[in-house]
């Protein structure tokens, strides 16, 4: 029998927007099994890195976000320890394991940019680019929320979603607090998905 897939539902904070130029701050992620169980939470908080500096505009914006600011600057530690520690513990899990993000095109992005960086590993599934964590393509959640929905226009990340479908999660701009929302909804989403198949094939 084939293990179920797990989901890492993340979601990052950083100091600005470009991986290149600035310092991803603090992470955290919510894996999501395939039936909706969530079974495994990892956070780490980082040292911005020597070679970036913050970008004025978000630092102007986290200056209105003092709780979450703090959040993602307390006790932070090397990016290499956490992102080697974080490797380690998404390997415990069987395959097929995915990266998931809303919007997978920014968080995605920046946990690619630390993994290559720090732990000699990859986002994308593709084995012959060396050690791959993730063993199936990454899930943008808010792409499958349309799919799911059956809508042809993208929600935004200023969609209001229903409060139960996320949790009851507040979004807070703390990593581990917005991860498990997104995960909340990614369960929601997938709970649908599967009661839409047992109304089809009652078997």
């Amino acid at each position: 029998m084939t293990s179920p897939a797990h989901y890492f539902v993340t979601d990052i904070e950083t100091d600005g927007p470009d991986p290149a130029r600035n310092s991803m701050l603090s992470f955290a992620t919510v894996v999501v099994r395939e039936d909706g169980e969530m079974c495994g939470e990892f956070e780490a908080v980082m040292s911005p890195r020597p070679d970036r500096s913050p970008d004025p505009q978000t630092m102007k914006w986290w200056a209105g976000q003092p709780e979450a600011w703090g959040a993602a600057t307390l006790d932070p530690v090397d990016p290499a320890d956490a992102m080697q520690r974080f490797v380690a513990w998404v390997e415990t899990y069987p395959q097929v394991r995915s990266f998931a993000a809303r919007p997978v095109a920014f968080d995605g992005l920046w946990i690619d940019r630390y993994l290559r960086d720090f732990a000699g590993s990859y986002l994308l599934d593709i084995p012959y680019w060396g050690r791959n964590i993730f063993t199936a393509g990454a899930l943008d959640i808010g792409a499958y929320m349309c799919a799911v929905l059956g809508q042809t226009k993208m929600q935004t990340l200023d969609t209001v979603l229903p409060a139960d479908w996320m949790g009851h999660h507040p979004h807070t701009h703390r990593a581990i607090d917005d991860a498990r929302g997104y995960a909340s909804l990614l369960a929601t989403l997938l709970g649908k998905v599967r009661h839409g198949r047992e109304r089809e094939d009652p078997q």
